[in-house]
């Protein structure tokens, strides 16, 4: 679900605190994206918001959610954003956010 190896990399590259502040600005952009997907989605927004999340959630090791927004992203951009099923990108983001949370 997270590539702990990722995490540690950029800790090393940017240090601890700047791990910090970027981690929690990483947390708020992508909560903004999914509150919005939550309550108001644009299925023609679809492909650029799946861009997004799949870039962000690589670049911090979130993995598992990464993989399932480029898959989305790829459903959105093939001219058929009412394919893209919003479920599991929130439960992964929830449980990829939990799981970063407690280590």
């Amino acid at each position: 679900m997270i590539n702990w190896a990722r995490v540690n990399e950029l800790k090393e590259e940017i240090g601890e605190e700047d791990f910090t502040e970027v981690a929690e600005m990483f947390l708020e952009e992508v909560e903004e994206v999914i509150d919005r997907l939550r309550t108001a989605p644009k299925p023609e927004l679809y492909e650029q918001d799946m861009h997004f999340l799949k870039s962000s959630s690589l670049n911090l090791g979130f993995e598992a959610l990464s993989s399932l927004c480029c898959e989305r992203e790829r459903l959105a951009a093939g001219g058929n954003p009412s394919a893209v099923e919003l479920g599991p990108v929130f439960e992964t983001y929830s449980a990829s956010k939990e799981v970063f949370a407690s280590r």
